[in-house]
């Protein structure tokens, strides 16, 4: 037996959304206007479908689905690049937009992208034999990193993401190691982003060139050092 589930994803008009899948390197490989518009997509072994509603409120929007690859990061410059090409920039904010790739606290390396439609695909690549939610840490700004990075991708709530981080950065009497430093101001400047928020995403991107990292230490940091020049553009 040979199984295969297709998710079936809304949107408000069809148009924007196949444009954006084509950028994607996606085909349309069906499409219907009446009695109902209905539209399939497919790369590789990624399908896709797509109705439209008149009513319906991307910005609102909750529906979402994961895609599984054995090279998240391939397909994830790939997308980056067809979408810099399309657009002339890489959306990260707003909608449509695109999401850094990072490795998360339940054995995933995954990003985000949510298209016109406001439907959140999610791709990911396994790098651990246990996908359960590891236990927040106890040390507190390893404890900030996980919630804010749990909040800022896995619940879409950067203003959740900014008060974890926020509180975490006003201890007085603790101090962040300088790599969990640089991961919080990364990390606070992209949802500054998200929030519509230049002053503070420029404030935490300046404090973040200040850190200084050792060569190891800038090894350890290839995701949150590339989202930094992301960040900047």
């Amino acid at each position: 037996m040979d199984e295969k589930t297709i998710p079936m994803l809304p949107c408000r008009t069809l148009q924007p959304v196949l444009d954006f899948y084509a950028a994607l390197g996606f085909g349309v490989t069906f499409q219907q206007k009446s009695p109902n518009p209905y539209a399939a997509v497919e790369r590789g072994r990624i399908e896709l479908h797509f109705f439209a509603m008149k009513q319906y409120d991307p910005a609102a929007s909750y529906s979402t689905c994961y895609v599984v690859t054995d090279d998240v990061d391939g397909l994830h410059a790939a997308f980056r690049a067809g979408l810099k090409a399309a657009y002339g920039r890489v959306p990260t904010r707003g909608l449509p937009r695109i999401g850094p790739v990072k490795d998360t606290s339940h054995g995933m390396r995954q990003f985000l992208m949510t298209d016109p439609g406001g439907n959140c695909v999610r791709v990911g690549t396994p790098v651990s034999d246990d996908l359960n939610h590891r236990p927040a840490p106890a040390e507190t700004f390893a404890r900030a990193l996980h919630y804010a990075s749990l909040f800022a991708d896995s619940r879409d709530d950067p203003a959740g993401a900014a008060k974890f981080i926020d509180r975490a950065l006003d201890l007085p009497d603790e101090r962040p190691t300088p790599v969990q430093l640089f991961r919080l101001l990364v990390l606070r400047a992209d949802v500054a982003g998200r929030l519509g928020d230049p002053e503070t995403a420029a404030s935490a991107l300046a404090r973040a060139d200040e850190v200084r990292l050792t060569a190891e230490e800038r090894e350890s940091l290839r995701d949150e050092l590339a989202r930094l020049e992301d960040l900047r553009d």
